[in-house]
């Protein structure tokens, strides 16, 4: 992981500004605008002292709003910088420079999505020349024979630790928070499925990662609208990082060129209406009958079926077509699987981020409380109307029936 180290080295800059006035010159200015008999006057009547203290005192006013009218140019000034730089962040950018322009002042942020990048070209490499046979998918690390699934949960490990910025990390694979040895402040615990879509890699679909991360060293007890950032590696006939940040409007597409770095091609901010659908657990629809309905409404309303058992694929193409809808329903007897923070909360912040909603039926999949970082839930992304039908016809009414008449 020498690449991901030397990004968190490169990253690593530091910033000191110095803004001192000189008090000793303001006094003498202050003292020479005072007239010279008052001074002889005070001479005198044997008050000098009195009288420094007051000039003292009217030099050190006059020096403090000196102070505070430097400062509150300064804030302006920093303001407008940052304000500039994310108005000019645009499709073409390298990742660096994009982040360099929306989160000027996260640093410690643009550090973390900088070594996350590092790993999933690494992943997107190992994916692409690993050796499948009938049980398994096998590539090599160092010495060693990994599993292309476990392969990837290293490399992220890895990158998150040389970040010196992640304090606490868990996968899929190893589903306790562990210490990278980052700070609490100023630090986030990062939680990710290494390769989702492990199981369809020896058929050569497109498979994925999947992370979210959150400020400082707490997952369990926050919800995805805590998350700092999220984002998923798309390792298909294009290798692709999708990004969305707290804060900054869109989410964000950034393409692996041959010479290893990513190029921002995409920012997508509006989910629309199209009839393409993803459902997901179609089993569910044996004990589920408004989930037979909803799927039974779609196939009679001659929507286009794109559904490949991969959660990133079919989740990325709803914001790369901006339309579409996917859903994953539980049942009596199938259970739910997605995991909240692994895998449903990060892609909740992506698909609402580009403009489109999700749920779990009843609520948006980011206010849903993460109460243990292995809780589990069902979980439909799409645009406004999508969602809408979701919950209604699984619940008898949707939360968002309202926003649709306002839209409309």
């Amino acid at each position: 992981m020498a690449s991901c180290a030397a990004v968190a080295r490169g990253l690593s800059t530091s910033f000191t500004a110095a803004a001192s006035s000189n008090a000793s010159s303001s006094a003498c200015n202050a003292k020479a605008a005072l007239p010279l008999g008052s001074f002889k006057s005070v001479a005198r009547n044997g008050r000098q002292g009195a009288a420094v203290q007051a000039l003292s005192a009217s030099a050190s006013l006059f020096n403090g709003q000196s102070i505070a009218h430097k400062s509150a140019k300064k804030s302006q000034r920093t303001a407008a910088r940052a304000s500039k730089k994310a108005i000019t962040a645009e499709i073409g950018d390298s990742l660096e420079e994009f982040l360099e322009k929306t989160i000027p002042d996260q640093k410690n942020l643009a550090r973390l999505l900088m070594s996350l990048g590092e790993a999933l070209r690494t992943i997107a490499f190992k994916v692409r020349t690993a050796s499948c046979g009938a049980t398994a998918c096998i590539n090599t690390f160092g010495d060693e024979q990994l599993a292309v699934d476990l392969l990837a949960d290293k490399l992220l490990f890895e990158a998150l630790k040389f970040s010196h910025v992640c304090k606490y990390a868990a996968s899929e694979e190893n589903p306790e928070l562990l210490d990278m040895g980052g700070p609490t402040e100023g630090g986030f615990s990062v939680v990710f499925d290494p390769l989702d879509g492990s199981s369809i890699v020896d058929t050569n679909f497109t498979v994925g990662t999947i992370f979210g991360a959150w400020p400082g060293d707490k997952v369990a007890g926050t919800t995805g609208r805590d998350m700092a950032a999220a984002g998923m590696g798309v390792y298909g006939p294009r290798t692709t990082y999708v990004l969305a940040i707290k804060g900054v409007p869109g989410t964000h597409e950034f393409l692996l060129l041959d010479e290893g770095k990513w190029f921002h091609v995409k920012d997508t901010t509006h989910i629309g209406e199209g009839k393409l659908f993803s459902p997901g657990n179609l089993r569910a629809t044996f004990d589920n009958p408004d989930y037979e309905k909803l799927v039974n409404y779609w196939i009679s309303e001659k929507y286009t079926l794109r559904y490949t058992g991969g959660m990133v694929p079919d989740v990325n193409q709803i914001i790369v077509k901006e339309k579409g809808v996917f859903s994953n329903v539980t049942s009596p007897s199938t259970k739910a699987k997605l995991r909240l923070a692994f895998e449903v909360a990060p892609l909740g912040l992506l698909i609402e981020n580009a403009g489109g909603y999700s749920s779990n039926g009843t609520m948006s999949v980011l206010d849903i409380p993460i109460q243990g970082i292995d809780d589990r839930t069902q979980c439909a992304y799409g645009s406004l109307n999508e969602i809408i039908r979701f919950e209604e016809y699984l619940y008898g009414k949707s939360r968002l029936s309202e926003k649709a008449k306002v839209a409309a």
